[in-house]
């Protein structure tokens, strides 16, 4: 099987999602535990995870780092990106998240969806098909 070329000038791939945290070791530590997902970089600054179909979460130092407001709001501030999961059992997944030291988000914008906050203070969802 050959690959097929690239044209100069645009990204063969998204090497993947970077999370910035005051201690990326940490914030890394609660989604391995919580994807099951395996350590292939753990530095002091900067630490990957890879999932099983090559997917990374990456997680780098960020001291100025100021958790978003969720909702939105102006004058605060904002998301830039957010995270979803999907899963088979939101029930058992949120239990599971928060025991792994995520909070529940006050807002919930629909059913079969649940937004958390991650230690860190990043919103991820939950949700299921259907």
């Amino acid at each position: 099987m050959s690959e097929t070329p690239h044209r100069d000038g645009i990204p063969k791939a998204l090497a993947g999602v970077v999370l910035d945290a005051p201690d990326p070791r940490a914030l890394a530590g609660f989604y391995r535990r919580l994807l099951e997902w395996e350590v292939v970089e753990d530095g002091a600054d900067w630490v990957s995870l890879k999932g099983p179909d090559a997917t990374k979460l990456c997680f780098q130092t960020e001291p100025e780092y100021r958790p978003p407001t969720w909702p939105g709001k102006a004058d605060r501030q904002q998301m830039m990106l957010h995270l979803d999961f999907e899963v088979d059992d939101l029930a058992a997944a949120e239990r599971r998240a928060v025991g792994l030291g995520a909070r529940v988000a006050g807002f919930q914008p629909q059913d079969g969806v649940r937004v958390l906050l991650d230690p860190a203070g990043h919103p991820f969802c939950l949700f299921t098909e259907g």
